[in-house]
Protein backbone atom coordinates (compact mmCIF):
# COMPACT_ATOMS: atom_id res chain seq x y z
CA UNK A 1 0.00 0.00 0.00
CA UNK A 2 1.50 3.29 -1.03
CA UNK A 3 1.88 6.09 1.50
CA UNK A 4 0.42 9.52 0.74
CA UNK A 5 2.90 12.15 -0.32
CA UNK A 6 3.32 15.49 1.44
CA UNK A 7 0.95 18.22 0.33
CA UNK A 8 3.90 20.43 -0.59
CA UNK A 9 4.66 18.10 -3.50
CA UNK A 10 2.24 18.34 -6.45
CA UNK A 11 0.23 15.15 -6.92
CA UNK A 12 1.70 12.84 -9.50
CA UNK A 13 -0.66 12.30 -12.39
CA UNK A 14 -1.73 8.77 -13.26
CA UNK A 15 -2.11 7.64 -16.84
CA UNK A 16 -5.59 6.42 -17.63
CA UNK A 17 -6.35 5.44 -21.21
CA UNK A 18 -3.18 7.21 -22.35
CA UNK A 19 -4.08 10.49 -20.62
CA UNK A 20 -2.64 11.94 -17.45
CA UNK A 21 -5.26 12.61 -14.78
CA UNK A 22 -5.47 13.81 -11.18
CA UNK A 23 -8.18 12.05 -9.19
CA UNK A 24 -10.12 13.97 -6.55
CA UNK A 25 -11.30 12.64 -3.19
CA UNK A 26 -14.46 14.11 -1.59
CA UNK A 27 -15.37 13.20 2.00
CA UNK A 28 -18.59 14.94 3.13
CA UNK A 29 -19.51 15.00 6.82
CA UNK A 30 -21.98 16.72 9.13
CA UNK A 31 -19.42 19.14 10.58
CA UNK A 32 -16.98 19.63 7.70
CA UNK A 33 -16.55 18.61 4.07
CA UNK A 34 -13.04 17.50 3.03
CA UNK A 35 -11.74 17.54 -0.55
CA UNK A 36 -8.31 17.16 -2.13
CA UNK A 37 -6.17 15.43 -4.71
CA UNK A 38 -5.43 11.72 -4.45
CA UNK A 39 -1.90 10.94 -3.34
CA UNK A 40 -1.64 13.82 -0.87
CA UNK A 41 -1.47 13.36 2.88
CA UNK A 42 -4.11 15.97 3.87
CA UNK A 43 -7.17 17.45 2.16
CA UNK A 44 -6.36 20.93 0.84
CA UNK A 45 -9.99 21.99 1.08
CA UNK A 46 -11.72 21.68 4.48
CA UNK A 47 -14.92 23.75 4.62
CA UNK A 48 -17.75 23.85 7.11
CA UNK A 49 -20.82 21.84 6.12
CA UNK A 50 -22.97 24.64 7.48
CA UNK A 51 -24.08 27.29 5.01
CA UNK A 52 -25.74 30.68 5.27
CA UNK A 53 -28.58 32.33 3.38
CA UNK A 54 -29.40 36.03 3.27
CA UNK A 55 -32.53 37.53 1.65
CA UNK A 56 -31.98 39.44 -1.60
CA UNK A 57 -34.17 41.43 -3.92
CA UNK A 58 -36.49 44.31 -3.14
CA UNK A 59 -38.96 42.12 -1.29
CA UNK A 60 -36.44 39.63 0.13
CA UNK A 61 -38.19 36.70 -1.54
CA UNK A 62 -34.96 35.29 -2.97
CA UNK A 63 -32.02 33.95 -1.01
CA UNK A 64 -28.29 34.22 -1.60
CA UNK A 65 -26.23 31.21 -0.53
CA UNK A 66 -22.92 31.70 1.30
CA UNK A 67 -20.34 28.99 1.96
CA UNK A 68 -17.06 28.89 3.88
CA UNK A 69 -15.99 30.12 7.31
CA UNK A 70 -15.38 33.70 6.17
CA UNK A 71 -19.04 34.03 5.16
CA UNK A 72 -21.07 31.99 7.62
CA UNK A 73 -19.48 33.54 10.73
CA UNK A 74 -20.09 37.18 9.70
CA UNK A 75 -23.21 38.74 11.34
CA UNK A 76 -24.86 39.94 8.13
CA UNK A 77 -28.43 41.31 8.17
CA UNK A 78 -31.02 38.52 8.56
CA UNK A 79 -28.40 35.82 8.04
CA UNK A 80 -29.76 32.31 8.55
CA UNK A 81 -27.69 29.15 9.09
CA UNK A 82 -28.57 25.61 8.01
CA UNK A 83 -26.95 22.27 7.24
CA UNK A 84 -27.82 20.05 4.25
CA UNK A 85 -26.95 16.90 6.24
CA UNK A 86 -29.39 15.03 8.46
CA UNK A 87 -28.34 15.41 12.13
CA UNK A 88 -29.78 12.00 13.01
CA UNK A 89 -27.91 9.77 10.58
CA UNK A 90 -25.39 12.01 8.80
CA UNK A 91 -26.85 11.44 5.31
CA UNK A 92 -27.93 14.15 2.89
CA UNK A 93 -31.29 15.86 3.40
CA UNK A 94 -31.04 18.79 0.98
CA UNK A 95 -29.39 17.55 -2.21
CA UNK A 96 -29.53 20.86 -4.09
CA UNK A 97 -27.65 22.74 -1.36
CA UNK A 98 -25.29 19.80 -0.74
CA UNK A 99 -24.35 19.90 -4.42
CA UNK A 100 -23.55 23.61 -4.18
CA UNK A 101 -21.53 23.05 -1.01
CA UNK A 102 -19.47 20.20 -2.45
CA UNK A 103 -18.86 22.12 -5.67
CA UNK A 104 -17.66 25.09 -3.60
CA UNK A 105 -15.32 22.83 -1.62
CA UNK A 106 -13.77 21.54 -4.85
CA UNK A 107 -13.68 24.65 -7.02
CA UNK A 108 -12.71 27.19 -4.34
CA UNK A 109 -9.35 25.57 -3.60
CA UNK A 110 -8.69 22.76 -6.07
CA UNK A 111 -9.91 23.19 -9.65
CA UNK A 112 -11.12 26.79 -9.95
CA UNK A 113 -14.61 28.04 -10.66
CA UNK A 114 -16.74 26.73 -13.53
CA UNK A 115 -16.42 29.01 -16.58
CA UNK A 116 -19.50 30.86 -17.73
CA UNK A 117 -20.93 31.24 -21.22
CA UNK A 118 -18.11 32.60 -23.44
CA UNK A 119 -20.64 34.80 -25.25
CA UNK A 120 -21.35 36.67 -22.01
CA UNK A 121 -17.84 37.27 -20.68
CA UNK A 122 -17.09 40.35 -22.77
CA UNK A 123 -14.31 38.69 -24.74
CA UNK A 124 -16.43 37.25 -27.54
CA UNK A 125 -18.65 39.91 -29.06
CA UNK A 126 -21.20 38.70 -31.51
CA UNK A 127 -20.39 39.12 -35.16
CA UNK A 128 -22.06 38.35 -38.48
CA UNK A 129 -19.60 35.49 -39.04
CA UNK A 130 -21.22 33.34 -36.36
CA UNK A 131 -23.79 31.05 -37.95
CA UNK A 132 -24.66 28.75 -35.02
CA UNK A 133 -25.32 29.90 -31.48
CA UNK A 134 -23.81 27.84 -28.65
CA UNK A 135 -26.20 25.61 -26.77
CA UNK A 136 -25.66 27.10 -23.30
CA UNK A 137 -24.97 24.72 -20.47
CA UNK A 138 -24.27 21.69 -22.66
CA UNK A 139 -21.37 23.52 -24.31
CA UNK A 140 -20.04 25.02 -21.07
CA UNK A 141 -17.14 23.38 -19.36
CA UNK A 142 -18.13 21.40 -16.29
CA UNK A 143 -16.03 21.65 -13.10
CA UNK A 144 -14.69 18.06 -13.05
CA UNK A 145 -14.49 17.14 -16.73
CA UNK A 146 -10.83 16.19 -16.35
CA UNK A 147 -10.88 14.68 -12.86
CA UNK A 148 -12.12 11.25 -11.76
CA UNK A 149 -13.83 11.44 -8.36
CA UNK A 150 -13.76 9.13 -5.37
CA UNK A 151 -16.50 9.95 -2.86
CA UNK A 152 -17.07 8.50 0.60
CA UNK A 153 -20.36 7.39 2.11
CA UNK A 154 -21.57 6.09 5.47
CA UNK A 155 -21.92 2.37 6.08
CA UNK A 156 -25.71 2.73 6.30
CA UNK A 157 -26.24 4.84 3.17
CA UNK A 158 -29.14 3.70 1.00
CA UNK A 159 -29.09 2.94 -2.72
CA UNK A 160 -31.31 5.91 -3.59
CA UNK A 161 -28.78 8.34 -2.12
CA UNK A 162 -25.93 6.58 -3.93
CA UNK A 163 -27.75 6.94 -7.25
CA UNK A 164 -28.26 10.65 -6.60
CA UNK A 165 -24.54 11.06 -5.90
CA UNK A 166 -23.67 9.35 -9.20
CA UNK A 167 -26.12 11.65 -11.02
CA UNK A 168 -24.47 14.76 -9.53
CA UNK A 169 -20.94 13.59 -10.32
CA UNK A 170 -21.65 12.49 -13.87
CA UNK A 171 -24.28 14.94 -15.10
CA UNK A 172 -23.69 18.10 -13.07
CA UNK A 173 -19.91 17.91 -12.80
CA UNK A 174 -19.05 15.84 -15.88
CA UNK A 175 -16.72 13.41 -14.08
CA UNK A 176 -15.04 10.95 -16.48
CA UNK A 177 -15.03 8.29 -13.76
CA UNK A 178 -16.69 7.95 -10.37
CA UNK A 179 -16.27 5.61 -7.43
CA UNK A 180 -17.99 5.52 -4.05
CA UNK A 181 -16.37 3.88 -1.02
CA UNK A 182 -17.48 3.28 2.56
CA UNK A 183 -15.85 5.59 5.08
CA UNK A 184 -15.22 2.76 7.54
CA UNK A 185 -13.25 0.76 4.99
CA UNK A 186 -11.18 3.80 4.06
CA UNK A 187 -10.42 4.55 7.72
CA UNK A 188 -9.09 1.00 8.06
CA UNK A 189 -6.98 1.46 4.91
CA UNK A 190 -5.50 4.67 6.31
CA UNK A 191 -4.21 2.64 9.27
CA UNK A 192 -2.83 -0.06 6.97
CA UNK A 193 -5.33 -2.67 8.14
CA UNK A 194 -7.48 -4.71 5.73
CA UNK A 195 -9.32 -6.18 8.75
CA UNK A 196 -10.38 -3.84 11.54
CA UNK A 197 -13.16 -2.77 13.87
CA UNK A 198 -13.53 0.93 13.11
CA UNK A 199 -14.84 3.16 15.92
CA UNK A 200 -15.75 6.47 14.27
CA UNK A 201 -16.76 9.25 16.68
CA UNK A 202 -17.89 12.16 14.52
CA UNK A 203 -20.10 15.19 15.08
CA UNK A 204 -23.59 13.74 14.65
CA UNK A 205 -23.00 10.00 15.07
CA UNK A 206 -20.71 7.41 16.56
CA UNK A 207 -20.53 4.30 14.39
CA UNK A 208 -18.96 0.86 14.72
CA UNK A 209 -17.96 -0.71 11.40
CA UNK A 210 -16.46 -4.21 11.14
CA UNK A 211 -14.20 -4.57 8.09
CA UNK A 212 -12.85 -7.95 6.97
CA UNK A 213 -10.33 -8.27 4.12
CA UNK A 214 -11.26 -4.83 2.82
CA UNK A 215 -14.99 -5.55 2.77
CA UNK A 216 -17.56 -4.06 5.12
CA UNK A 217 -19.66 -6.51 7.15
CA UNK A 218 -22.88 -4.56 6.79
CA UNK A 219 -24.91 -6.56 9.30
CA UNK A 220 -22.42 -5.53 11.98
CA UNK A 221 -22.63 -1.77 11.30
CA UNK A 222 -24.27 0.04 14.23
CA UNK A 223 -24.50 3.70 15.19
CA UNK A 224 -25.93 6.07 17.80
CA UNK A 225 -26.19 9.87 18.27
CA UNK A 226 -23.79 9.93 21.26
CA UNK A 227 -21.02 11.85 19.49
CA UNK A 228 -19.65 15.38 19.34
CA UNK A 229 -23.03 17.12 19.20
CA UNK A 230 -24.13 15.07 22.21
CA UNK A 231 -21.19 16.43 24.21
CA UNK A 232 -22.22 19.95 23.16
CA UNK A 233 -25.77 19.31 24.40
CA UNK A 234 -24.34 17.99 27.68
CA UNK A 235 -22.41 21.24 28.08
CA UNK A 236 -25.57 23.28 27.46
CA UNK A 237 -27.32 21.31 30.21
CA UNK A 238 -24.34 21.78 32.54
CA UNK A 239 -24.23 25.53 31.98
CA UNK A 240 -28.00 26.03 32.30
CA UNK A 241 -28.23 24.01 35.56
CA UNK A 242 -25.19 25.61 37.21
CA UNK A 243 -25.75 28.00 40.11
CA UNK A 244 -25.74 30.71 38.96
CA UNK A 245 -26.44 29.68 35.33
CA UNK A 246 -23.56 30.18 32.88
CA UNK A 247 -24.55 32.32 29.89
CA UNK A 248 -23.16 31.64 26.43
CA UNK A 249 -22.50 35.01 24.79
CA UNK A 250 -20.85 34.70 21.34
CA UNK A 251 -17.95 36.86 20.23
CA UNK A 252 -19.99 38.88 17.73
CA UNK A 253 -22.13 40.29 20.57
CA UNK A 254 -19.12 41.57 22.56
CA UNK A 255 -17.74 45.05 21.88
CA UNK A 256 -15.25 45.16 24.76
CA UNK A 257 -14.61 43.41 28.08
CA UNK A 258 -12.78 43.96 31.36
CA UNK A 259 -10.83 41.19 33.14
CA UNK A 260 -12.63 39.85 36.23
CA UNK A 261 -11.81 37.35 38.98
CA UNK A 262 -12.82 33.70 38.67
CA UNK A 263 -16.56 33.27 39.20
CA UNK A 264 -17.26 37.03 39.23
CA UNK A 265 -19.97 38.44 36.93
CA UNK A 266 -18.66 39.55 33.52
CA UNK A 267 -18.02 43.21 32.84
CA UNK A 268 -18.46 43.64 29.11
CA UNK A 269 -19.98 46.06 26.64
CA UNK A 270 -22.49 44.29 24.42
CA UNK A 271 -23.37 44.93 20.82
CA UNK A 272 -26.98 45.24 19.73
CA UNK A 273 -28.64 44.83 16.34
CA UNK A 274 -31.86 46.34 14.99
CA UNK A 275 -34.67 43.82 15.32
CA UNK A 276 -35.54 44.05 11.62
CA UNK A 277 -32.03 43.15 10.42
CA UNK A 278 -30.62 41.13 13.33
CA UNK A 279 -29.02 37.75 12.54
CA UNK A 280 -31.42 34.86 13.02
CA UNK A 281 -31.36 32.57 16.07
CA UNK A 282 -29.66 29.84 14.02
CA UNK A 283 -26.66 32.15 13.56
CA UNK A 284 -26.34 32.68 17.30
CA UNK A 285 -26.67 28.93 17.87
CA UNK A 286 -23.75 28.29 15.50
CA UNK A 287 -21.61 30.91 17.26
CA UNK A 288 -22.47 29.37 20.64
CA UNK A 289 -21.49 26.00 19.25
CA UNK A 290 -18.05 27.41 18.37
CA UNK A 291 -17.59 28.31 22.04
CA UNK A 292 -18.64 24.80 23.05
CA UNK A 293 -16.17 23.32 20.56
CA UNK A 294 -13.36 25.38 22.08
CA UNK A 295 -14.47 24.24 25.55
CA UNK A 296 -14.43 20.60 24.45
CA UNK A 297 -10.94 20.94 23.01
CA UNK A 298 -9.41 22.69 26.01
CA UNK A 299 -11.35 21.54 29.10
CA UNK A 300 -13.47 18.42 28.58
CA UNK A 301 -11.76 15.18 29.55
CA UNK A 302 -12.78 11.51 29.57
CA UNK A 303 -12.40 9.64 32.84
CA UNK A 304 -9.56 7.26 31.90
CA UNK A 305 -10.46 4.40 34.23
CA UNK A 306 -10.05 1.76 35.49
CA UNK A 307 -13.74 1.61 36.21
CA UNK A 308 -16.41 4.14 35.41
CA UNK A 309 -16.76 7.54 37.04
CA UNK A 310 -19.64 6.28 39.18
CA UNK A 311 -17.77 3.12 40.28
CA UNK A 312 -15.86 2.52 43.49
CA UNK A 313 -12.10 2.94 43.16
CA UNK A 314 -9.48 0.46 44.35
CA UNK A 315 -8.89 2.62 47.44
CA UNK A 316 -12.47 2.27 48.59
CA UNK A 317 -13.77 5.72 47.62
CA UNK A 318 -15.71 6.58 44.50
CA UNK A 319 -13.92 7.57 41.33
CA UNK A 320 -16.00 10.76 41.27
CA UNK A 321 -14.62 11.79 44.66
CA UNK A 322 -11.11 11.09 43.38
CA UNK A 323 -11.81 13.22 40.29
CA UNK A 324 -12.90 16.13 42.52
CA UNK A 325 -9.46 16.10 44.15
CA UNK A 326 -7.65 16.45 40.81
CA UNK A 327 -6.53 19.91 39.61
CA UNK A 328 -9.16 21.73 37.57
CA UNK A 329 -8.90 23.38 34.18
CA UNK A 330 -9.68 27.07 33.61
CA UNK A 331 -11.82 28.50 30.83
CA UNK A 332 -12.77 32.06 29.92
CA UNK A 333 -15.93 32.96 28.06
CA UNK A 334 -15.90 35.63 25.31
CA UNK A 335 -17.45 38.16 27.73
CA UNK A 336 -14.63 37.69 30.27
CA UNK A 337 -16.41 35.39 32.73
CA UNK A 338 -14.03 32.62 33.83
CA UNK A 339 -13.97 29.67 36.18
CA UNK A 340 -11.99 26.58 37.12
CA UNK A 341 -13.79 23.38 36.07
CA UNK A 342 -13.20 20.26 38.15
CA UNK A 343 -15.21 17.05 38.06
CA UNK A 344 -17.71 18.66 35.67
CA UNK A 345 -15.29 18.19 32.78
CA UNK A 346 -15.55 14.41 33.29
CA UNK A 347 -19.32 14.35 33.78
CA UNK A 348 -20.17 15.80 30.35
CA UNK A 349 -18.29 13.03 28.52
CA UNK A 350 -19.17 10.13 30.82
CA UNK A 351 -22.48 9.63 29.02
CA UNK A 352 -20.57 8.20 26.04
CA UNK A 353 -19.76 5.15 28.16
CA UNK A 354 -22.31 5.19 31.02
CA UNK A 355 -25.82 6.43 30.21
CA UNK A 356 -26.73 6.70 33.92
CA UNK A 357 -24.18 9.52 34.32
CA UNK A 358 -25.51 11.59 31.42
CA UNK A 359 -26.93 15.01 32.24
CA UNK A 360 -30.56 15.58 31.23
CA UNK A 361 -33.26 18.25 31.19
CA UNK A 362 -36.65 18.57 29.46
CA UNK A 363 -35.08 19.58 26.13
CA UNK A 364 -32.19 17.08 26.33
CA UNK A 365 -33.50 13.65 27.42
CA UNK A 366 -31.11 11.07 28.82
CA UNK A 367 -29.80 8.42 26.39
CA UNK A 368 -30.24 4.69 26.83
CA UNK A 369 -27.43 2.33 27.78
CA UNK A 370 -27.75 0.57 24.40
CA UNK A 371 -26.58 3.79 22.71
CA UNK A 372 -23.25 3.95 24.56
CA UNK A 373 -20.01 3.06 22.82
CA UNK A 374 -19.32 -0.20 24.78
CA UNK A 375 -22.87 -1.42 24.07
CA UNK A 376 -22.50 -0.57 20.37
CA UNK A 377 -19.26 -2.56 20.13
CA UNK A 378 -20.92 -5.54 21.82
CA UNK A 379 -23.88 -5.31 19.45
CA UNK A 380 -21.62 -5.06 16.40
CA UNK A 381 -19.45 -8.04 17.32
CA UNK A 382 -22.52 -10.13 18.13
CA UNK A 383 -23.62 -9.77 14.49
CA UNK A 384 -20.40 -11.12 12.91
CA UNK A 385 -18.96 -14.60 12.71
CA UNK A 386 -17.35 -15.91 15.89
CA UNK A 387 -14.10 -16.77 14.08
CA UNK A 388 -13.68 -13.16 12.91
CA UNK A 389 -14.15 -11.49 16.32
CA UNK A 390 -10.58 -12.07 17.62
CA UNK A 391 -9.14 -10.51 14.44
CA UNK A 392 -11.41 -7.48 14.82
CA UNK A 393 -10.55 -7.00 18.51
CA UNK A 394 -6.86 -7.17 17.66
CA UNK A 395 -7.33 -4.32 15.18
CA UNK A 396 -9.59 -1.69 16.74
CA UNK A 397 -9.16 1.58 14.84
CA UNK A 398 -10.31 4.83 16.48
CA UNK A 399 -11.11 7.75 14.18
CA UNK A 400 -13.25 10.89 14.04
CA UNK A 401 -12.69 14.40 15.37
CA UNK A 402 -14.65 13.82 18.60
CA UNK A 403 -12.38 10.90 19.53
CA UNK A 404 -9.68 13.52 20.21
CA UNK A 405 -11.20 14.15 23.66
CA UNK A 406 -8.35 13.85 26.15
CA UNK A 407 -7.86 10.23 27.37
CA UNK A 408 -10.69 8.88 25.20
CA UNK A 409 -8.51 6.06 23.86
CA UNK A 410 -7.39 4.99 27.34
CA UNK A 411 -10.98 4.75 28.53
CA UNK A 412 -12.06 2.80 25.45
CA UNK A 413 -9.21 0.34 26.03
CA UNK A 414 -10.29 -0.18 29.67
CA UNK A 415 -13.91 -0.74 28.60
CA UNK A 416 -12.91 -3.31 25.98
CA UNK A 417 -10.60 -5.17 28.36
CA UNK A 418 -13.44 -5.48 30.88
CA UNK A 419 -15.81 -6.74 28.17
CA UNK A 420 -13.36 -9.09 26.39
CA UNK A 421 -10.59 -10.12 28.84
CA UNK A 422 -9.51 -13.25 26.97
CA UNK A 423 -8.78 -12.25 23.32
CA UNK A 424 -5.72 -10.28 22.29
CA UNK A 425 -6.84 -6.66 22.23
CA UNK A 426 -5.18 -3.73 20.50
CA UNK A 427 -6.57 -0.23 20.04
CA UNK A 428 -4.96 1.77 17.24
CA UNK A 429 -5.49 5.54 17.42
CA UNK A 430 -3.16 7.86 15.48
CA UNK A 431 -1.64 10.46 17.76
CA UNK A 432 -1.55 12.92 14.88
CA UNK A 433 -4.65 15.13 15.01
CA UNK A 434 -4.86 15.36 11.21
CA UNK A 435 -4.76 11.58 10.75
CA UNK A 436 -7.51 11.10 13.34
CA UNK A 437 -9.82 13.78 11.90
CA UNK A 438 -9.28 12.93 8.22
CA UNK A 439 -8.78 9.14 8.36
CA UNK A 440 -11.51 8.40 5.80
CA UNK A 441 -10.19 11.02 3.39
CA UNK A 442 -6.59 9.78 3.77
CA UNK A 443 -7.74 6.21 3.07
CA UNK A 444 -9.49 7.47 -0.06
CA UNK A 445 -6.35 9.36 -1.07
CA UNK A 446 -4.31 6.16 -0.78
CA UNK A 447 -6.88 4.09 -2.68
CA UNK A 448 -7.39 6.61 -5.50
CA UNK A 449 -3.63 6.99 -6.02
CA UNK A 450 -3.05 3.28 -6.68
CA UNK A 451 -2.41 2.36 -10.30
CA UNK A 452 -4.71 -0.66 -10.00
CA UNK A 453 -7.55 1.59 -8.85
CA UNK A 454 -7.63 3.47 -12.18
CA UNK A 455 -7.78 0.22 -14.11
Amino acid sequence: MTAPQPSTIPPSNVEYGGDEISALVLDPGFSTTRAGFAGEDVPKSVVSSYYATIPTGTDGSRAKYLFGDNSIHTPLPNIDIANPMNPKDGTVDDWDTATRLWEYAITSRLTGAKPGDPYKNGLNDKSNDVDVKMEGIEDQEKPLEENPLLMTETGWNIGKNRERGIEIAMENWGCPAYWVARSGVLAAFSSGKPTALVVDVGASNVSITPVHDGLILKKGVVRSPLAGNFISSQLRVLFSTSQPPITLTPHYLITSKTPVDAGAPPQATYRTFPVATAPRQSFRWLQEDRILTEFKESVVQVWPGPGRLSAVSQNGGSNEEHAKALPGRPFEMPDGWNQMFGVERYRVSEGLFDAKMALADPTHPAPSQSQTIPALIQSSLAQVDVDIRPHLLANVVVTGGSSLLFQFTERLNHELVSLYPAPKLRVSAPGNTVERRFASWIGGSILASLGTFHQ
